[in-house]
């Protein structure tokens, strides 16, 4: 792919999303700390000064395409949420039916995950106050409308729904690289299968780290 130069603000935007839409590709393919300005530039067909005039570095990159990704997750969850939680249910079942609800979802999108985890260690380096601000002020919209998402099918959640959203994106990125070890740690678990106890799959850990953690937020009032 190779860009003339952009000269209206449509085009920049198209550049723009060419540029989110690679790098999304290339997390598919490869582990976040592989994605490099340099290949990220070479596939889209732009030297690295041009991709730096859409964004200031590659962490730019990612911190943007994350809200993009998120919100994709979000849009998708009310649907999930809608056909997976019964509302006539007692507070308990329907915790259940609501971890199993996120866990699966989460697991499903790693690129996600991978994002998540990367966000306070990685991503947030290498950025202006700017980027920081404007992702910071997107991802609270975002937690605000997870939060009212929850809240109509666990309503017991209260003032804890942001809170409980927040633990939820955090353990997400933290327990995704436990569920796809290097080679060389998967070979000590085949080695030995006593320590394949410490190896969970991603949905399993996060169903069972989210349904403790909701069952915790609910108010002791509302939690009959």
């Amino acid at each position: 792919m190779t860009f003339q130069r952009a000269r209206s603000e449509e085009q920049r935007e198209v550049r723009r999303r060419a540029i989110l839409n690679t790098a999304a590709a290339m997390l598919e393919e490869m582990p976040l700390a592989d994605v490099s300005l340099n290949e990220l530039s070479r596939r889209v067909g732009l030297a690295k000064s041009n991709v730096l005039r859409y964004f200031d570095s590659r962490e730019g990159v990612l911190l943007e395409l994350m809200q993009s990704v998120l919100q994709d997750w979000l849009d998708g969850l009310a649907d999930d949420l809608a056909t997976g939680v019964d509302a006539g249910l007692p507070l308990v079942a329907r915790g259940e039916q609501l971890s199993a609800v996120l866990a699966r979802s989460l697991a499903a999108n790693r690129v996600l995950c991978d994002l998540l985890g990367a966000q306070g260690g990685v991503l947030e380096h290498n950025v202006t106050a700017e980027v920081v601000a404007r992702h910071k002020r997107a991802a609270l919209s975002q937690l605000t409308a997870a939060a009212d998402l929850l809240r109509r099918h666990v309503p017991e959640l209260g003032a804890a729904a942001e809170t409980f959203c927040f633990q939820t994106m955090v353990l997400a990125g933290a327990l995704a690289p436990y569920s796809s070890p290097p080679p060389g740690v998967r070979a000590a678990y085949e080695a030995d299968p006593a320590l394949a106890v410490l190896h969970r799959e991603l949905e399993d850990s996060l169903q069972l780290a989210i349904r403790t953690m909701l069952l915790g937020a609910v108010p002791r009032s509302g939690s009959a």
